[in-house]
């Protein structure tokens, strides 16, 4: 007589996720992507920071220095200075942020509410300072550079100006929009926002700074 087979292991499942009809691979799934894109979120608002910040500077130099080394020297400055601040910003507030994890993680422990299994999983999904911080300089230079890069190869002043205006209007659609469609916002309202956001940041640098310059103070 053939032995009977073996029964299937079934997928196993939390009860949470029998109510919802879903697996536990799948909620693990859609957790990953929920914290990727947080941090890809993040990210296009450092690389947003970096552009405007950078350009503001610039085209705020350049209402009263017309020559492309004092602008570009500018802009340069901002992108250091900018992606030094980001990365220790972040890494004082993430180091707080593991401190409290890690301090209710012993606390568990001391209670017992912790076991070794739950203990390495916490640890795994603890945040890393130096990963945040690095993230985030990085992010403000890539947004940084691009102004850099429009204004660079042009000596004209007038044309130099357009040029950097036109390249970050681009990017600040294109970032807007990336990060609408990140946090599930309206595409077109959101890129527009950022745009006009971007002009008058950029606006109002330029025209106070040459007020300031033609004033002679």
């Amino acid at each position: 007589m053939a032995a009977a087979a073996a029964p299937q292991p079934e997928e196993t499942r939390s009860p949470k996720s029998i109510e919802r009809g879903v697996s536990d691979q799948e909620v693990d799934a859609i957790f990953d992507y929920s914290k990727r894109a947080q941090w890809l979120r993040a990210a296009v608002l450092g690389a947003n920071d970096g552009l405007l910040s950078t350009a503001s500077l610039m085209m705020g130099v350049g209402a009263v220095r017309k020559d492309v080394y004092t602008m570009l020297l500018t802009g340069l400055a901002g992108l250091v200075a900018g992606a030094c601040s980001m990365a220790i910003g972040e890494f004082v507030s993430v180091y707080s942020q593991y401190d409290i994890e890690m301090a209710q993680i012993k606390r568990d422990i001391m209670s017992g509410n912790c076991d070794d299994r739950d203990l390495e999983e916490r640890e795994k999904s603890l945040p890393s300072p130096l990963k945040a911080a690095g993230a985030s300089a990085l992010a403000f230079a890539v947004g940084a550079v691009l102004p850099l890069l429009g204004a660079a190869f042009i000596k004209d002043y007038v044309v130099r100006l357009g040029v950097v205006t036109a390249v970050v209007s681009l990017a600040l659609l294109g970032f807007g929009g990336l990060g609408a469609v990140l946090g599930g916002a309206p595409v077109v309202k959101s890129s527009f926002r950022v745009l006009v956001g971007g002009w008058l940041a950029m606006g109002i640098t330029f025209g106070l700074i040459r007020a300031i310059g033609a004033s002679g103070l």
